[in-house]
C-alpha cells in the first residue's frame, strides 16, 4: 500500500513539472513576442477546442439564421448556401491556424498584421486591422445576444397560441437582461471559464444531434422529396437575379463561422498555445460546418413548402419547423435547449470580445485604455474590458428596431472579423512571405496559394454582404451593416490622421524576456 502511494505522489509530481515546464515555455514566447505574463494558464487543449466550438453555436446558429437561406434559394439556399463557404473558410481557417501557432498572444490579428507588415506600415496595418476586429467582435456578441432575446420571444409565442407577440421594445429590454448576465458570468476568473466551456460543448452537441435526428424521424410522411431537398430552387428575395440571390444565402454560414479566432484571443490563458490553438481553430471549424451541414439537410426534408414556412408569425422560422413536426409541446422542450445553446454562445463570445479590447488597450489603440486594460487582481481576468463589450453591445442593440436587425448586425460582424481576418493573411503571402517564424503549425510552400484562395473569398464576402436584403429597400428594411462599419471607418481613419499615426506604432512591448521568465519560474515553482 506504501509503495503504490508513493508511486502516485511520483506521477502527480511529474505530470506537476511537465506543466510548469509548458508554462514556463509559452511565458517564455510570449516574451518573446514582447508581452508578460498576466493571466493564469488555465485552458486545457480540450477546453480551448470547446471554447471555439462554443463561440459558434452550430444549432443556435443554424436556427437564428435559417431565414437568409430559405429566402435567397430555399432548399437549395439551404443546403448549399451553407456548404459552398464552408468550403472556402477552411482556407481561411488553415491560415488562421498557421499565424496563431507562429505568434500564440491575445493580441492576435492586429498584432499579425503589425509584424508581417513592412516596418513603416507597421502601425497603420496593426491599426486597420485592431478596428476590424473589434467592430466585429463586438457586434456578434450584441446579434448573438439579440437572436437569443428573439428565441426567448419566439418561445413565449408558442407558449400563449400566438396571444402574446412581444413588441420591438420587449425585445430590446430582454436583450439588455442577457447581456447583463453576460457581463456578470464574464468577469469569474480564468479557471471557471474553462470549465464552463465543456458544459457548454455537451448542451451544443447534444441539442444538434437531437434536432438532426427529430427532424428526419418524426417528419416522416409530411416531408420534401429527395429531389425538393436538395434541388428545388425558389427566389423569394426581391432580387431579379437569381444567383446573386442564391450567394445572398451565404450570410447564414458565415455568420456561424466567425469567433474561431477566440482560440488565439485566449492564447494567453492556455498551456502549451502554440499547438493548442491551430488545433483548436481547425476541429472547431471542421466540427461546425459539418454539424451545420447535416442540421440544414435535415431541415430542407423536413420543409414540404417554403412559402408556408416563410409566412409563419413567429419572429424566427425554425421556431415553425419544429412546432410543425414536433408539436408544441416537443417544439418547447427542443427550443428551451437551443436557447440555453445561444446564451452561452453569447457568453464564450463576450469572453472573446474582452480578450480583444484588453489587447487592443493594452496597446493603447481605444480611448480610455488605460481603464480597459487593467486586470482585477481577484479573478485575474480584464473585468472593466467585459463591460466595455456589454456597454457598446447595448447600443449596437438599438438596431432591433429595424426590421433588417439581423441582417444589420450579421453583416456587421462578418464584415469586421472577416476583414481582420484576411489583414494579416494577406500580408503573410505578401511583405511578410519571408518575415513568418513558423510555429508548430506551418503550411509550408502551401502558405501562399491557401492565403491567396482566403483573401480572395473574403474580399466577395464583404462586398456581397453590403448590399441589401432585396433590390428595392427603404429606411426601415434597408442593411444597416454599412452605416455601422462607415462609422467606425470613418472615426479610425480621423483618428489615425489627425492623432494615432504620431503615437501608435503598433504592439508595444511591456516586459524584458529575462523578467518574463524569472516570473514564470516563480509561478510554477
Amino acid at each position: 500500500m506504501a509503495l503504490k502511494s508513493e508511486k502516485s505522489v511520483e506521477v502527480v509530481t511529474v505530470a506537476h513539472s511537465e506543466t510548469a515546464s509548458i508554462i514556463r515555455a509559452d511565458d517564455a514566447k510570449l516574451a518573446e513576442l514582447g508581452y508578460k505574463s498576466e493571466f493564469r494558464r488555465e485552458f486545457s487543449l480540450l477546453e480551448t477546442v470547446a471554447f471555439a466550438f462554443s463561440i459558434m453555436g452550430v444549432i443556435a446558429s443554424v436556427t437564428s439564421t435559417l431565414s437568409f437561406g430559405l429566402v435567397n434559394g430555399g432548399h437549395v439556399g439551404l443546403v448549399f448556401g451553407w456548404f459552398i463557404p464552408c468550403c472556402f473558410v477552411m482556407f481561411v481557417a488553415l491560415s488562421m491556424s498557421e499565424l496563431s501557432s507562429s505568434m500564440p498572444t491575445s493580441a492576435g490579428l492586429y498584432y499579425f498584421s503589425a509584424k508581417l507588415a513592412p516596418p513603416k506600415y507597421e502601425g497603420i496595418a496593426s491599426w486597420i486591422t485592431g478596428w476590424a476586429n473589434v467592430t466585429g467582435q463586438v457586434t456578434l456578441v450584441c446579434g448573438i445576444d439579440f437572436t437569443c432575446a428573439q428565441m426567448i420571444t419566439t418561445a413565449i409565442a408558442v407558449n400563449t397560441d400566438g396571444a402574446v407577440i412581444l413588441s420591438s421594445g420587449a425585445t430590446y429590454g430582454i436583450l439588455l437582461a442577457i447581456l447583463f448576465s453576460h457581463g456578470v458570468v464574464c468577469s469569474a476568473a480564468t479557471s471557471v471559464l474553462a470549465r464552463l466551456n465543456i458544459f457548454y460543448v455537451i448542451v451544443n452537441v447534444g441539442t444538434t444531434i437531437a434536432a438532426i435526428v427529430s427532424l428526419l424521424v418524426l417528419s416522416d410522411g409530411n416531408r420534401a422529396s429527395t429531389s425538393d431537398a436538395f434541388t428545388l430552387f425558389e427566389n423569394s428575395s426581391g432580387w431579379g437575379n437569381n444567383g446573386w440571390a442564391f450567394m445572398l444565402a451565404f450570410t447564414s454560414p458565415m455568420w456561424t463561422l466567425t469567433g474561431y479566432d477566440s482560440a488565439a484571443h485566449i492564447s494567453e490563458e492556455t498551456a502549451n498555445a502554440s499547438r493548442a490553438a491551430p488545433i483548436a481553430i481547425m476541429c472547431s471549424v471542421i466540427g461546425t460546418a459539418t454539424l451545420g451541414w447535416l442540421t440544414l439537410i435535415a431541415v430542407s426534408f423536413a420543409v414540404p413548402s417554403v412559402s408556408d414556412l416563410l409566412a409563419t408569425d413567429l419572429p424566427l422560422p425554425m421556431g415553425q419547423v419544429f412546432l410543425n413536426v414536433l408539436g408544441k409541446r416537443g417544439m418547447l422542450a427542443i427550443w428551451s435547449l437551443i436557447i440555453v445553446v445561444q446564451y452561452v454562445t453569447g457568453a464564450a463570445q463576450a469572453v472573446d470580445a474582452s480578450r480583444v479590447v484588453f489587447a487592443f488597450a493594452r496597446d493603447n489603440a481605444l480611448p480610455g485604455s488605460r481603464y480597459w486594460k487593467k486586470v482585477n487582481r481577484y479573478t485575474q481576468t480584464p473585468v472593466n474590458a467585459v463591460w466595455f463589450v456589454i456597454g457598446v453591445s447595448a447600443v449596437c442593440g438599438v438596431l432591433g428596431f429595424s426590421e433588417t436587425a439581423l441582417t444589420s448586425l450579421a453583416g456587421s460582424a462578418v464584415i469586421g472579423l472577416y476583414t481582420s481576418y484576411a489583414a494579416p493573411i494577406f500580408l503573410r503571402i505578401t511583405s511578410g512571405r519571408d518575415r513568418l517564424i513558423p510555429g508548430p503549425f506551418s503550411l509550408g510552400r502551401w502558405g501562399v496559394p491557401v492565403g491567396a484562395i482566403a483573401v480572395a473569398w473574403v474580399t466577395f464576402i464583404v462586398v456581397m454582404l453590403l448590399f441589401p436584403p432585396s433590390q428595392t429597400t427603404t429606411a426601415e428594411d434597408m442593411n444597416y451593416a454599412v452605416v455601422i462599419i462607415m462609422a467606425v471607418f470613418i472615426f479610425a481613419s480621423v483618428s489615425w490622421v489627425l492623432s494615432a499615426r504620431k503615437w501608435f506604432h503598433g504592439p508595444i512591448r511591456n516586459i524584458d524576456e529575462v523578467d518574463s521568465i524569472n516570473s514564470a519560474e516563480q509561478k510554477t515553482a
